[in-house]
């Protein structure tokens, strides 16, 4: 029995991972930012910052606000998990749609790169290295400006990062700091693993099969959690 509450909030913990990482893979204009930036070795460390201390401030505000109003009127916690299972069947079939039809993020990476600097007897490889090697940096008062303009300015930030996640830790009851703290861990592992590892994994992520590999996990992951979301509810 002692077990018992220590592996209930491991799972929580590794849920709000899951629930954290399918919702940021998802945003896809921030994550082309990180990359970018990852590529060119640009300020990697204050946009991979910027970006998770961001998602750490509005999961923790969502968490907080929500938890709170849970607590005053229990019976929310059914609208949420019935609301978070729609949202999440949703999200995830809009992911299964782009994995489908493709998507062109990949292509918006390199397109400049390439007719830029390649040549015939060019590789992707040296490619990128020359890229990387002729650009200079750019300052970083613009750069601060553009991840904080992605981030705070993204309307979908706030529906998946405040209500979605406040949302589904306001299920979790007394561990819905346990959730959130996961979902804070998946943020910081992912921007700090996009940025600093774009220079190994650029050119994978780069391709649009990569993206729809990406999207296909996200669309089976948010389905999952979707249906795992509203099953007490339909149980009675």
């Amino acid at each position: 029995m002692s077990g018992h509450p220590y592996r209930r909030e491991v799972l929580t913990f590794l849920s709000g991972i899951g629930l954290g990482l399918s919702l940021i893979i998802a945003i896809g204009a921030q994550n082309v930012f990180v990359l970018r930036q990852g590529m060119r070795r640009d300020h990697v460390l204050a946009v991979v910052l910027i970006c998770a201390i961001s998602d750490a401030v509005l999961i923790t505000a969502g968490v907080a606000g929500l938890g709170l109003l849970v607590e005053r009127a229990p019976w929310l916690v059914i609208v949420a998990r019935c609301a978070g299972a729609i949202f999440l069947v949703a999200y995830g079939l809009l992911a299964a749609k782009r994995a489908w039809r493709g998507s062109d993020q990949g292509l918006s990476l390199n397109q400049s790169p390439r007719v830029d600097t390649h040549s015939p007897g060019q590789t992707d490889a040296a490619a990128a290295s020359t890229l990387t090697a002729t650009r200079t940096r750019t300052r970083l008062a613009p750069v601060i400006a553009t991840v904080l303009a992605l981030t705070w300015l993204n309307p979908h930030v706030y529906l998946d990062t405040v209500l979605m996640l406040g949302s589904v830790a306001a299920t979790h009851g007394d561990a819905r700091w346990v959730f959130a703290a996961g979902a804070i861990f998946a943020s910081f592992l992912w921007f700090a693993g996009l940025g600093f590892g774009a220079r190994y994994l650029g050119r994978w992520l780069s391709t649009p099969r990569a993206w729809r590999m990406l999207d296909t996990l996200i669309a089976v992951v948010m389905i999952a959690l979707g249906v795992a979301l509203v099953l007490p509810v339909l149980g009675g």
